[in-house]
């Protein structure tokens, strides 16, 4: 079995790096000092715990010299995508799998929906439909990625907390593709629970990213602040409940409620926020898979949504006074 990690960042690098210290045949893809590194040295992982693991994996900017591969797993951060469609074409047999390991609503969430929505697609994070056109959904195994980490140094991925990353056919069966990638993950230390109803998952995620993200980079303030202060926790509390109302039109049950969502968050602790790390470093935020889908699907739904609205004009304002949007 041969898998690509295309976008192999943070996250993307955790995986690559598990996957080669556990022989499996894994390349990536990956730019910059950061794939000077890993080509001149290794991919070093750095686990809590753990001496530091350095592993030689096949990396270049080039993915005509990777080759077709059986999966496609693509880390990158979901404004990233679309632009890079075309590049991995060289990597996409008839039987390549593509595995969307993208935060926010995915490009996919209806296909295979059953109803009348069936086909639809999301502009906001499909624009032009390059992923739907260039893919084709046929070729798409959802992804809920859970773990946190981060690029210490080029080279070096330091895992933070969690190793789980859950799989699921976009018409909820368990396929045999799915059931081989969890294999092999699992094999790698990483768990990859096969879920039948993988947008369950999607939109418990997707509470906390469309509120605590936006809320933090206009605040600044880390989770456990966020997710205490009164008013705060208000606004991210309005948030989420529009958003749940949006989910539970489209079918999607939640198995916790607002107050418990946001007292998870809350325990995480003083963390900052992918989108907060973003607008700090200089890197364009993730507004419209996080936040600007959310809407999207408000509009699709025929759901008022006037605190994420009042929200997502803000923020990309603040992007955009930033030069990040």
């Amino acid at each position: 079995m041969k898998i690509c990690i295309f976008g192999a960042g943070a996250i993307g690098g955790y995986m690559g790096a598990k996957l080669a210290q556990a022989g499996a045949d894994v390349s990536l893809v990956a730019r910059g000092a950061h794939l000077a590194a890993i080509k001149d040295k290794g991919l070093t992982l750095i686990e809590e715990s753990k001496e530091p693991v350095t592993a030689k994996v096949r990396a270049s900017a080039d993915p005509a010299e990777l080759g077709e591969q059986d999966y496609v797993i693509v880390t990158l951060k979901a404004h990233s995508v679309p632009p890079a469609v075309a590049a991995m074409r060289p990597l996409i047999g008839d039987r390549t799998t593509i595995v969307s390991g993208v935060n926010g609503v995915p490009w996919w969430y209806f296909h295979k929906i059953g109803g009348p929505l069936e086909g639809t697609r999301l502009q906001t994070v499909d624009p032009g439909n390059v992923q739907w056109d260039g893919f084709g959904p046929d070729r798409v195994l959802g992804c809920v990625v859970y773990p946190a980490a981060e690029v210490s140094t080029p080279g070096t991925i330091r895992h933070i907390e969690g190793n789980r990353f859950s799989l699921g056919e976009p018409d909820g069966s368990k396929s045999e593709r799915a059931a081989a990638l969890s294999q092999v993950l699992q094999a790698a230390g990483l768990k990859a629970p096969v879920k039948p109803r993988l947008r369950d998952e999607i939109w418990v995620k997707l509470w906390g990213n469309l509120s605590f993200n936006p809320i933090s980079a206009l605040t600044h303030a880390t989770l456990d602040v966020l997710c205490t202060d009164p008013g705060t926790r208000g606004v991210a509390r309005r948030m989420m409940i529009e958003a749940q109302e949006i989910a539970e039109k489209l079918g999607v049950s939640f198995p916790i409620d607002v107050e418990r969502r946001i007292d998870g968050g809350a325990a995480v602790g003083a963390h900052r926020t992918s989108m907060l790390q973003d607008l700090d470093a200089g890197r364009p935020m993730e507004i419209d898979a996080l936040v600007g889908a959310v809407q999207e699907l408000g509009r699709i739904t025929a759901t008022p949504t006037p605190v994420i609205d009042m929200m997502l004009a803000l923020v990309t304002q603040r992007a955009r006074v930033a030069g990040l949007y």
